[in-house]
């Protein structure tokens, strides 16, 4: 049982002191490694201490103060890393970004943040190069690093006790991008709580290809394992092939990951016993449909567990717990020190078993959105709550169980379309490695359900395939109208599948 008052009260101030901390407790014991065997490298803990007040030094030098934003443009690296800890020391608020986000996006989230510096791992990215020469930055001595010009325009923040750590933009898979500002106690609560219910000891080995640029590859996978003095290997971006070997070879204990990673290791891997020293694996960011959890859990030899998180609760909110893993796809109960409700429309409190928007509260949720006060308003409601916008039921042990997201909710024929729930029968035909469903508008004010599928090219089903296998598995309201085979779906970094991209394709099809 964590306790969490005693939790909260032993945090420290910034991110920074969980690195230092295990520094001054092992300081040779291995922190991150990246690269291969033959051509990688290892840093242990007093090491990148090292590295990260070296970078500290340099972030002073050529001008950052607290409170400003710096700009960290990079995939997952050591040298990313010791300058997301190195911003933390200087007391500026880091934002860490994908290279393969186009220009006009980076361009975007640079004038909303006013950064006043950005910072390109030009030598490990040639996206990140790409980036760097475009707006002109330079190298940095004895680095990795390229500086972009100081942006003598740059106000700090204030500096206040609940300090922001990193403004996190959720542009990609919502349209316009918001900085979602998450604290320095946001961070370091559920490093905290994550690393305890997934019972991380020092000599456990995690695989870290999730992209710390976003919330889930920071917190959870980045600021977890290292809260435990654990050891990350990192991975610059995911291919089947390279978490295949990761699992097989490299001494994992840990991994952990979006479904659709699992999906695509499943068609590379087929359905043999994979041989690894994993303990414990999990799947996060989407949903985790039924049969490709029990696909995953033969082929692993151990739970798939599952959980649910947004940006804006940092992300942590559920997950099943060690030492009960489940048969089916609940994504847990509530962390410790997290609040939940399910209400209706109006915000009326609703009974176990009904389905409703969830409502968050703890010290997990977001200060707000940056230079945002009307969405800030919309989504932080009286109380300290939080609006997630997505659609969930309650078990009546607790059990949080997600049905989907309010705005993807289809209306056809005046009846209630889940996407997922269409997505969970298309995705348990052997065919399917992934689905996704979203409605298009009609001429008679209806919608239409819309699938769009990536098939397992092995045993590639066709529509009419798909269709029967739909019509009998689902009522005539929620079977797809129409049915688009995908080579590959839409996907962020992380492998989430971008449905605003897919809504888009559906409004060309005739």
């Amino acid at each position: 049982m964590i306790d969490v008052q005693a939790l909260l009260a032993a945090l420290p101030a910034r991110i920074d002191a969980i690195p230092r901390a295990a520094a001054t407790r092992t300081p040779d014991a291995p922190a991150l490694s990246e690269g291969t065997a033959e051509d990688g490298r290892t840093l242990s803990y007093a090491a990148l201490v090292g590295e990260i007040d070296r970078y500290a030094a340099l972030l002073r030098g050529r001008g950052v103060r607290p409170g400003d934003r710096v700009l960290l443009v990079s995939e997952n690296c050591i040298t990313q890393v010791a300058l997301i800890f190195a911003a933390s020391t200087v007391g500026a608020w880091i934002v860490n970004l994908n290279p393969r986000l186009s220009a006009p996006e980076i361009d975007a989230i640079q004038l909303h943040c006013g950064a006043r510096l950005a910072l390109y791992t030009a030598a490990l990215s040639p996206e990140a190069a790409a980036h760097a020469a475009r707006a002109g930055a330079s190298s940095a001595a004895d680095t990795d690093v390229m500086i972009g010009p100081l942006n003598e325009a740059c106000a700090p923040e204030p500096v206040q006790d609940d300090q922001v750590a990193a403004l996190v933009y959720t542009t990609g898979t919502t349209g316009q991008p918001k900085g979602v500002m998450l604290s320095h106690r946001n961070l370091l609560f559920v490093a905290g709580v994550s690393s305890r219910l997934r019972g991380l000891v020092p000599q456990d080995r995690a695989w870290g290809v999730l992209p710390i640029s976003h919330v889930y590859g920071l917190t959870s996978v980045l600021l977890g394992t290292l809260s435990a003095g654990a050891c990350l290997q990192l991975a610059p971006r995911f291919t089947p092939d390279t978490m295949l070997r990761a699992i097989r070879d490299d001494g994992l204990t840990i991994v952990q990951g979006v479904p659709a990673m699992y999906a695509r290791l499943l068609e590379l891997a087929g359905n043999a016993r994979l041989p690894s020293r994993l303990r414990f694996a999990y799947a996060g960011g989407s949903p985790l449909d039924p049969d490709l959890k029990r696909r995953v859990e033969a082929l692993l030899g151990l739970p798939l567990h599952n959980g649910y998180g947004l940006s804006e609760a940092a992300p942590t909110v559920s997950q099943t717990r060690l030492d009960a893993p489940r048969a089916d796809t609940a994504v847990g109960q509530p962390i410790p020190g997290v609040d939940v409700r399910i209400v209706d429309q109006s915000g009326r409190d609703l009974a176990d078993g009904e389905a409703g928007e969830l409502w968050v509260r703890g010290p997990n949720v977001m200060r707000g959105y940056y230079r945002e006060p009307l969405l800030t308003a919309a989504a932080l409601r009286p109380g300290g709550w939080l609006n997630t916008g997505d659609m969930a039921r309650r078990g009546e042990d607790g059990t949080l169980f997600i049905v989907g997201r309010t705005r993807e909710l289809i209306i056809r024929s005046g009846f209630n379309v889940f996407p997922l729930e269409v997505e969970t029968v298309l995705n348990a035909h052997p065919g399917v490695t992934q689905s996704a469903v979203v409605g298009k508008a009609a001429a008679d004010g209806n919608e239409e359900v819309v699938a769009f599928v990536q098939p397992d090219p092995r045993q590639a089903p066709t529509v009419d395939q798909l269709q029967a296998w739909a019509a009998e598995r689902l009522a005539p309201y929620k079977r797809p109208g129409r049915i688009v085979l995908m080579k590959a779906l839409p996907a962020a970094a992380t492998g989430k599948i971008l449905k605003n991209a897919l809504k888009e394709i559906a409004t060309t099809l005739s």
